[in-house]
């Protein structure tokens, strides 16, 4: 495992180049109704690659970008969910960087809207541990997928009794169960609301990406989302000139978003390949601090 001054030589935290500008501080001054998060998944390939450990993404998120709340990726630690000493750890690298847990995103533990009922029962049950580790960890949520296969209706039926239960483990551990437009049917805003409308459950709501719609009008589908929203993914591709994102409107989105009466955390969800991920982190950052007083 790499030594806490190895991993942020490897990702470059020393490198004035990609500095934060100081002039971005001046923003946080003025009243916002969001806060700025980091979603791991930003960081995937310098994951993947080695040259980041999970256990250090919270020192990262602070050091590197100046954001102090992160958003943990299940797979970057998928074999310590009941692991007690690492996950003290992680909190404890967490609290001494001033940095607040916000939520696991959960893949790979099987699908909620499954046809088959034992698959269904095997990935809820799957689900629960991630649970009981965003609660040891403070988080407030764990983000899962609405996936399965069959008709509309059938899938709303299947992912409405899994996500019933599962919000009511997680009510006792004050843990959200929040589902993200993810692809397939969840992609469509208004299949995914009236999911949520369907479970009515005040710990179940939804975690909109504004890049994951595919077959449905993206603004529709955050407004679609927005009332049950617990959370918000700012996804982002690529920039211009002007630092605006090339194939979302950010001032129209985060103006559905505030209008929805939202107040909470927006994280950070670079997945561009024309900038290095770091770069793509400040840019993305750099536009919401631009839009924190609309």
């Amino acid at each position: 495992m790499n030594s806490r001054r190895s991993f942020l030589k490897n990702v470059g935290l020393a490198t004035a180049g990609l500095a934060l500008a100081p002039t971005l501080d001046l923003f946080a001054a003025k009243k916002s109704f969001f806060d700025i998060s980091l979603a791991e998944w930003s960081l995937h390939q310098t994951l993947f690659k080695g040259d980041l450990k999970n256990i250090d993404f919270p020192e990262l998120s602070a050091k590197k970008f100046g954001i102090y709340g992160v958003e943990y990726v299940n797979q970057f630690f998928k074999d310590k969910a009941k692991d007690m000493t690492y996950l003290k750890d992680l909190n404890n690298r967490a609290k001494d960087n001033g940095v607040t847990n916000v939520q696991i995103m959960i893949d790979g533990e099987g699908n909620l809207g499954d046809e088959t009922e034992a698959k269904r029962l095997e990935a809820v049950e799957n689900h629960y541990k991630w649970i009981d580790a965003a609660a040891f960890l403070g988080c407030k949520s764990i983000r899962v997928n609405a996936a399965g296969k069959g008709t509309p209706e059938e899938v709303k039926k299947h992912a409405v009794e899994s996500l019933s239960t599962l919000a009511d483990y997680g009510k006792k551990a004050k843990i959200n169960v929040i589902v993200e437009n993810h692809g397939g049917i969840s992609s469509h805003g208004d299949w995914l609301s009236d999911v949520l409308k369907t479970v009515n459950k005040k710990n179940c709501g939804s975690l909109p990406d504004f890049g994951n719609f595919y077959e449905y009008d993206r603004y529709q589908g955050v407004t679609d989302l927005m009332p049950y929203a617990k959370g918000v993914s700012a996804k982002t591709h690529d920039f211009d000139a002007q630092g605006n994102e090339t194939q979302i409107d950010y001032m129209r989105m985060m103006k559905i978003v505030k209008d929805a009466g939202f107040k909470g955390w927006v994280g950070i969800e670079y997945e561009g390949s024309n900038l290095p991920e770091v770069e793509g982190i400040i840019k993305t950052k750099e536009l919401l601090e631009r839009l924190k007083t609309i």
